[in-house]
């Protein structure tokens, strides 16, 4: 049997479609209920469904007041705040592009990211970097005002125009402007009964920041859709005491990146939580110990789901369809995937390959801003190429292996670091860990283990020798006070790489 899944039926996007309309369609039958709940140390912030819909639609026109027309692009330079989505739903509504980036980049990279992007207007927060460039700039205050406008109708068209920008750093390191449809919403559809399950009757906590897609995609999106409350934590991230968030809040879902996961799993090792149904998680792997050490202090189980930029969640384990032991979970009904060979077609099942996505998933970017060319060598045929290792067992889950450009070489054997991770985090007192190929010079190459515990590199080698075949034992063990991350909570492959070579 081929690696290659045939989707069910999906309704297609009805038109003329609105993404932002979609988003608070529930506002007319739920006006009064709690749509969301900003969680603060002096007193939570609320929004009913009614006042985001007004919101929105005022901002909407206020924006277009404003001499914006549709097309215009908007670069957000917000915190974790209601300002991001309102913002980001107000332009959507009026057809204008807004453009989602991390808030903690430096005034050198947005400058040079609006060079290429040339925004109409920078939406900017107090104490926020801008550019250097004499591009208009409206504050957040001035933005909420304009809540204030006349509302105006939601600007419907063809669900496949341009609906927003999101920058993606890519396997070249170098920052791109990833662009979507209005119809990426409607492909969401996918992810309820595929992955996460949130219905109208959830409480939906998500622990990340505003400006990342997972966040505005799980936390916000899908619950608004659904008619359920979605919670966020007051900027500055998670609280310290998050379990008694959890409960005073009486959170039915949570989601987060992993990371969140082992954090707080380092300081309790039971966390009653009566509400929870399930956490979901995405952004990188999600270690099995992690997983394991979650439902026994729980007694809630981990969904997890694999996306991408341009392509959002689309792989993931379900409460109605629970992932195998050590897989990332199955495609989400309606997704036609496939696991290709070199040669372009799709290997057999149970052969590693290259992760691939049909053209036709409605959920798919349109391609990278103001190139082509680029987009153009992300297609196979018809087949967008994730560039991520996977292998695809008989029943269809798929098992990940790691990016191609993050697979190592070991003596001619492709090795994938996130299974050597995974041996080496069950050794007591090892801390994090993340595993890299490290070149000692233009022909010499080996593995090594960087990790933060206490343990010593003899007996993380004993361990390691006890798991692992010879050829995927690190050559070296390092160890560092901490792992670098990248915004969005993943390890760094690519400064560890920098900082040991140099080092070594």
């Amino acid at each position: 049997m081929l690696s290659l899944t045939e989707p069910s039926a999906l309704a297609p996007c009805p038109t003329p479609f609105n993404l932002a309309a979609h988003v608070l369609a529930r506002a007319a039958d739920l006006p009064d209920k709690l749509a969301l709940e900003i969680l603060r140390a002096d007193g939570d912030e609320r929004w009913t469904y009614a006042q985001l819909d007004r919101a929105v639609r005022g901002i909407a026109g206020g924006l277009l007041a404003h001499g914006l027309v549709p097309g215009d692009r908007i670069l957000l330079r917000l915190g974790n705040s209601v300002e991001f989505p309102l913002a980001f739903l107000g332009a959507v509504a009026a057809g204008l592009l807004p453009v989602a980036c991390p808030a903690g980049l430096s005034a050198v990279e947005v400058t040079n990211m609006v060079a290429q992007l040339r925004p109409a207007l920078i939406i900017a927060a107090p104490g926020i970097s801008l550019p250097d460039a004499t591009i208009p700039v409206m504050s957040s205050n001035a933005l909420m005002a304009l809540s204030d406008t006349a509302p105006v109708p939601y600007q419907m068209g063809d669900p496949h125009r341009p609906a927003y920008l999101i920058y993606t750093s890519g396997t070249s390191g170098t920052p791109r402007a990833v662009v979507h449809a209005h119809r990426a919403i409607w492909a969401r559809r996918m992810m309820v009964g595929g992955w996460h399950g949130i219905c109208e009757a959830d409480r939906v906590l998500h622990a990340g920041a505003f400006n990342w897609t997972f966040t505005l995609g799980t936390g916000l999106f899908d619950p608004w859709a659904a008619g359920a409350t979605a919670l966020v934590p007051e900027a500055g991230g998670v609280p310290g005491d998050l379990p008694a968030l959890l409960r005073r809040a009486q959170i039915t879902v949570f989601a987060a990146a992993p990371a969140v996961y082992r954090q707080l799993l380092k300081h309790y090792t039971a966390l009653p939580l009566p509400k929870l149904r399930h956490g979901l998680a995405a952004g990188e792997k999600l270690p099995d110990v992690t997983r394991k050490t979650w439902e026994t202090a729980t007694g809630t189980p981990i969904h997890e789901a694999f996306g991408l930029s341009e392509c959002s969640t689309f792989l993931s384990s379900s409460p109605t369809k629970p992932a195998p032991q050590g897989a990332t979970g199955y495609a989400q009904p309606g997704r036609r995937i496939a696991v290709l060979g070199e040669g372009g077609q799709p290997v057999a099942r149970g052969e590693s390959g290259s992760l691939a996505i049909h053209r036709s998933d409605p959920g798919l970017f349109l391609g990278y801003f103001a190139a082509a060319e680029e987009t153009k060598q992300r297609f196979f045929g018809d087949w967008f190429q994730t560039g991520d290792t996977v292998r695809m067992a008989d029943d269809g889950a798929i098992h990940y292996l790691g990016r191609d450009d993050d697979m190592m070489n070991a003596g001619g054997f492709r090795v994938s670091p996130l299974e050597v991770e995974a041996a080496l985090g069950s050794c007591p007192e090892v801390g994090d860990i993340a595993v890299v190929e490290l070149r000692r010079d233009a022909e010499v190459s080996f593995i090594a283990a960087i990790y933060t515990g206490p343990v010593t590199p003899a007996a993380l080698a004993a361990h390691a020798a006890t798991c692992l075949a010879r050829y995927k034992q690190p050559r070296e063990f390092l160890r560092a006070d901490q792992l670098p991350l990248n915004v969005n909570g993943k390890i760094n492959r690519r400064a560890l790489r920098e900082k040991w070579e140099t080092n070594n």
